[in-house]
């Protein structure tokens, strides 16, 4: 058969995406859209608009919407059921020509002459809702199902209990279509009725067997958080009508410019055009309170005493004085502009965009825009988990609700898919308690909850502030030993260290504990816990300030071996040096292959090793550089470049034997304000100034006289001597004695050699003396000499002044005559042109 009605061509059909109507939709070129019901071969409906062609048609498979473009460059769209305008499209592209959708989502895709445009219509946030029992009931178009989530999840000591996050396998249930297109979906507050909201109507059924209740006209809709068939509803910009058991009560008109929206709960909430709240009794409608804060949704708790208004970019978390309020409008205390004083107290501020929420108790569970799912307790903010995000980073999820019986709360992500985790009532309850302060009953409630869970509640007690309960409550080895170090029991600390098992005690996770609990014994000054802490986690560094810094000789020489076995060079190379090891030192330096710092380290401490050094450096510089290596130069052939090498070699022999005799008790440290000068000592000026003025060693004694000869014969008595003029000699006169002689000769020798000594001694410091008085001469010279070069530069610089000044001088005086001459020339001009004038 055929179908007409179209006055000119047509260009364009479509078939309603679902059974339950028998509607083609088809486009011509008379400008109109029209909706034929192809079982009776009726036209439904005709749309006009358009000004060209209508070049093509669609229902769009998920929304309400009839879609048509033409040729003069707009796209309109029309609700399926009402068949009523609701907007026009025009991107300036010239002639639209396709459409496009997908029943996944609320987007559309329109081509034109210039291009493509993808549009998103509506919003894609799931039309769904949950009770107070795990009941939930959810809209797909018009189709309205439902199934439970209570026991899907599984029992936490469940083996084949689902883990936290994964999608719950719910069985759907039909109940039955929906008149209206559903844009919103709310369970009252027992779960009894639910309001499908939508199209600017609203129709209440059961929530078992879908049955009408009640319908109307509204904008918006709200349950109240008390009453089972209480409602709000707005009929315009400046009318909300209040339902008492589904009937009409009251009408009011708001205390502000515009109503834009409602929010239900224990109080009913009117959004004012002025960014604005107004807050309005059930009962009696009176005014309760405004507060300037512009929400995007409001949250009551279920005892009505806290209340969260949520807003862009933060939360404001209020108690709500539910007596003061009652009593206020009881005995007529209102005031129409402020509403009832003390109606609400500001407790905290949430900084978080709060996409939505749920309050447990005094807790509220919420997910912020950025994908997490937290809860605040007192304006203390906790994370559970990090959720799925879109590509912006947008959260995907909203909170259904929370069962008290399975201590889980549920989410649902925009393709219904619902997913749960675990969040323990009883933990909820134990932090709530800490806020109030009621540790009594924190106490009891600490009793009942699970000890996987006391790790949670150490965590939150230590962000309290309670780290003292948060070291008796946890149960993570890692918590208690961070805590025990703040809290300064080390003893806890070590405890828990020594538990390591065997297999962990190498990690890097135990090393730094090690190093944490070394840097908290040194603190109290523990040297033995610091020093044994230092040595399971090989801190070598806080073992060579540690052994320094006490004098520790032994640990020093253990620490160098360790140091060196480990390849802490430095710090073996430090140890060796700081215990007076210097052939230990030598010998890691030529290990490591630094040697030329061996070689300079062996010249300074082992002048006896340089040779050895030299040739060895030697070697392993011929391999880059034959030239580099035959410079340098060693004592054995280049002797006159190593002055005092000798007495060197002398300073070494001092230092070793110093060190072998200190070697078993070591350096009194009381010695140190003496032994400290010791280090400015130039020992081999000293030793060279001491083989200078030292005496040369006294003389050998003289050797003992001979024995005397034996005595002769007596010898025959001489004849008388003839007489004689001369007078007879003296018997008492002195006689020379050889042994007297040889006496004073060895005296005389003494004195002229210790003469010798004092001459050369005055000597030697007259030649000092010469010598300072010459360097002090030197000196005085070379200073006259700098101020007669600054003084010679002084003048130099005032002579080029003074020339500079002439020169600009004679500048100005030039420029001055050459504007004299100009003025001369200029005047001239003017003569001879007075003179023309003139005549």
């Amino acid at each position: 058969y055929t179908l007409e009605g179209h006055e000119r061509g047509v260009n364009c059909i479509d078939y309603y995406p679902s059974g339950d109507k028998p509607y083609i939709l088809s486009g011509a070129d008379d400008r109109t859209v029209k909706i034929w019901d192809y079982q009776t071969k009726s036209i439904v409906h005709s749309l006009d608009g358009h000004s060209h062609n209508i070049c093509s048609v669609m229902f769009h498979p998920k929304l309400p919407l009839i879609c048509s473009a033409s040729e003069d460059g707009t796209v309109r769209l029309w609700q399926s059921t009402t068949y009523r305008a609701e907007t026009t499209l025009n991107y300036g592209m010239e002639r639209a020509w396709a459409l496009a959708a997908t029943r996944e989502t609320t987007k559309l895709a329109i081509g034109f002459d210039e291009g493509c445009v993808v549009i998103e219509l509506g919003s894609d946030d799931p039309v769904v809702s949950m009770d107070g029992t795990g009941k939930v009931v959810w809209a797909k178009n018009n189709e309205i199902q439902t199934t439970t989530v209570r026991g899907l999840a599984g029992a936490v000591d469940d083996e084949d209990a689902l883990p936290d996050g994964e999608r719950l396998p719910v069985i759907p249930r039909d109940l039955g279509a929906c008149e209206l297109y559903p844009q919103a979906i709310k369970h009252n507050c027992n779960g009894r009725f639910i309001a499908v909201c939508g199209d600017g109507e609203y129709i209440i059924y059961t929530a078992q067997a879908l049955r009408n209740k009640a319908f109307g006209q509204a904008i918006d809709f709200v349950w109240s958080a008390t009453g089972t068939g209480d409602y709000a509803i707005r009929e315009s910009t400046n009318r909300v009508k209040f339902f008492k058991n589904f009937k009409e009560s009251r009408a009011i008109k708001p205390a502000t410019a515009s109503a834009d929206a409602l929010f239900g709960g224990h109080l009913l909430g009117v959004k004012g055009g002025d960014s604005a709240v107004l807050f309005y009794d059930w009962d009696s409608g009176e005014f309760v309170r405004k507060i300037d804060v512009a929400p995007k949704e409001i949250y009551w708790s279920d005892a009505g005493n806290l209340v969260l208004i949520a807003c862009a970019d933060s939360a404001y978390v209020l108690s709500y004085n539910a007596a003061t309020t009652a009593s206020a409008i009881a005995m007529g205390q209102l005031s129409p502009e402020d509403g009832v004083d003390g109606s609400f107290d500001l407790l905290y501020e949430i900084s978080d965009n709060i996409t939505s929420g749920e309050w447990v108790g005094d807790c509220f569970l919420y997910c912020n825009s950025s994908g997490r799912l937290n809860y605040s307790v007192g304006g203390k903010i906790q994370t559970l988990v990090h959720l799925d995000t879109n590509s912006s980073g947008a959260t995907t999820h909203r909170i259904l609700g929370y069962l008290a019986k399975e201590d889980r709360v549920y989410l649902v992500d925009k393709s219904l898919n619902i997913v749960s985790y675990k969040i323990m009532l009883a933990v909820l309850q134990y932090q709530t308690a800490v806020m109030r302060g009621d540790f009594d009953a924190a106490n009891e409630l600490l009793a009942v909850i699970p000890e996987a869970e006391y790790t949670t509640i150490a965590r939150f007690l230590e962000s309290q502030g309670f780290k003292e309960e948060a070291l008796e409550v946890t149960t993570d080895d890692d918590h208690k030993f961070d805590l025990s170090l703040e809290l300064g029991k080390i003893a806890i600390a070590h405890g828990l260290m020594e538990e390591i098992p065997p297999d962990e005690k190498n990690s890097i996770d135990t090393m730094a504990k090690w190093k944490k609990l070394s840097d908290a014994a040194l603190k109290i000054s523990d040297f033995e816990l610091t020093e044994a802490c230092s040595l399971a986690s090989d801190d070598f560094p806080g073992l060579l300030l540690l052994y320094s810094a006490v004098g520790n000789f032994d640990g020093m020489e253990a620490l160098a071996a360790a140091a060196q076995k480990k390849g802490k060079t430095n710090v073996a190379f430090i140890s060796y040096l700081l215990t007076g090891n210097v052939e230990a030192c030598a010998n890691l330096l030529i290990d490591t292959n630094r040697l030329p710092e061996a070689a300079f380290f062996a010249r300074t401490y082992l002048p006896s090793r340089v040779e050895e050094i030299v040739f060895l450096w030697k070697a392993d510089l011929s391999k880059v550089s034959e030239t580099a290596a035959n410079a340098l130069a060693d004592p054995k052939s280049s002797p006159d470049l190593f002055p005092d090498l000798d007495v060197a070699l002398q300073v070494e022999q001092m230092f070793l034997a110093q060190r072998e005799a200190t070697k078993a008790t070591g350096i009194s440290a009381s010695d140190y304000p003496t032994a400290k000068d010791d280090l400015e000592l130039d020992l081999i000026a000293l030793v060279k100034s001491q083989a200078v003025a030292a005496p040369p060693p006294p003389p050998p004694p003289a050797p003992p006289a001979p024995p005397a000869p034996p005595a002769a014969p007596p010898a025959p008595p001489a004849p008388p001597a003839p007489p004689s003029d001369e007078p007879p000699e003296n018997p008492f006169a002195a006689v020379d004695d050889p042994v007297d002689d040889a006496a004073a000769k060895a005296a005389e020798k003494a004195e002229a050699d210790r003469r010798a000594r004092e001459a050369a001694a005055a000597a030697e410091r007259r030649r000092a003396e010469a010598e300072a008085k010459r360097l002090a001469e030197e000196a005085a010279a070379a200073e006259a000499a700098s101020l007669a070069a600054e003084e010679a530069a002084a003048a130099e610089a005032a002579r080029l002044a003074a020339e500079a000044a002439a020169a600009e001088a004679a500048r100005i005086a030039a420029e001055e005559a050459a504007v004299a001459e100009a003025a001369r020339i200029a005047a001239e001009d003017d003569d001879l042109n007075d003179f023309g004038d003139d005549w």
